[in-house]
């Protein structure tokens, strides 16, 4: 029986490889998909005796199946906020509270305690969806606070401004979408060195991409201050990354990231090298922990990692013949 709260009280390599071999053999056998996918490369758990071993679904299953490793009633479910109106991505939740202890156990793994800052949100195309898992915590975020002026700016630039100039001696962290961050900037600038950044990527097909080198650079200038972080999610993981410097990102202690080889999706690459995305999110006990995205990064050492762009050819051996 696997203790729930075992996975965040993870702290060495060792205690993670025991629970992620623990959890790859309860989705193994509690996991229709997952099963059916791990029978199709011919995997089970009696081949696997480390992380790189256990196999990684695709993430695409997440638009075509209900991929769940329990048969507890649902009690909410994510859905991707894509550019396109058709074909998104949905995380069927079983447990709320298992993806709340999961983003304020790293949220304070990379911050410290939360009630030190005030929390403004500035995610218009976000705040649309009605079940976008990054609302739902911030959300939960801002009212762990407890700060009357912790909240959400949909396209009301002015009033943000003004709240953020008001509260300039205090600690204050913004989390903003890559475009309406810029939006905000192409009307101010601020001085504002008490001010963390958490971008959260995506321009949602309103402006040109940018590098996030070249991004970090104009929001510093633009806000006054060195305190830009990135964030790293995806409805598909209960669990986040963060990146505090330079735009590379770590993991909390209960997640990994993998660079597989392109040519070979069940083969991993050395540091430095670039190829596809796998992550391990043993938050994810509910659904699945193991997942090949479509994101093309880069190790930079055993726990730092970049995200570089999409990855084109990401079809999975065994993936065609399910989907």
């Amino acid at each position: 029986m696997i203790n729930i709260k075992d996975i965040f009280k993870i702290k060495t390599e060792d205690e993670f490889e025991l629970m992620a071999n623990k959890i790859f053999e309860f989705q193994f056998n509690n996991n229709n998909i997952y099963r059916s996918f791990c029978d199709l490369i011919n995997k089970n758990p009696c081949d696997v005796t480390n992380s790189k071993q256990i196999p990684f679904l695709p993430v695409k299953f997440f638009k075509s199946h209900k991929v769940l490793s329990s048969n507890k009633s649902i009690e909410k479910t994510f859905i991707s906020s894509g550019t396109t109106k058709t074909n998104f991505s949905k995380h069927h939740i079983i447990d709320l509270k298992l993806y709340e202890s999961s983003f304020e156990s790293s949220f304070k793994y990379f911050f410290g305690d939360i009630k030190e800052y005030t929390i403004l949100a500035l995610l218009p195309s976000y705040l649309e969806n009605k079940n976008s898992s990054l609302i739902y915590m911030i959300n939960k975020l801002i009212l762990k606070t407890n700060k009357q002026d912790s909240g959400f700016y949909l396209n009301n630039y002015d009033e943000l401004r003004n709240k953020l100039i008001a509260l300039k001696n205090q600690k204050v962290l913004l989390f903003g979408v890559t475009f309406a961050l810029l939006n905000l900037l192409e009307k101010f600038t601020f001085q504002l060195p008490n001010l963390t950044i958490i971008e959260t990527g995506g321009m949602k097909g309103r402006r040109k991409e940018i590098i996030r080198e070249e991004l970090h650079l104009i929001i510093k200038q633009g806000f006054g201050t060195d305190l830009v972080c990135s964030e790293y999610g995806m409805t598909e993981l209960l669990s986040q990354a963060y990146s505090q410097k330079n735009g590379v990102f770590q993991c909390p202690p209960w997640m990994k990231v993998l660079i597989r080889e392109p040519q070979d999706a069940l083969s991993f690459k050395n540091n430095g090298s670039t190829g596809g995305v796998n992550i391990i999110d043993l938050a994810n006990i509910n659904s699945c922990s193991f997942i090949a995205t479509e994101d093309l990064g880069r190790n930079k050492s055993k726990s730092e990692f970049e995200i570089l762009g999409r990855f084109d050819n990401s079809d999975i051996r065994g993936c065609n013949q399910m989907v």
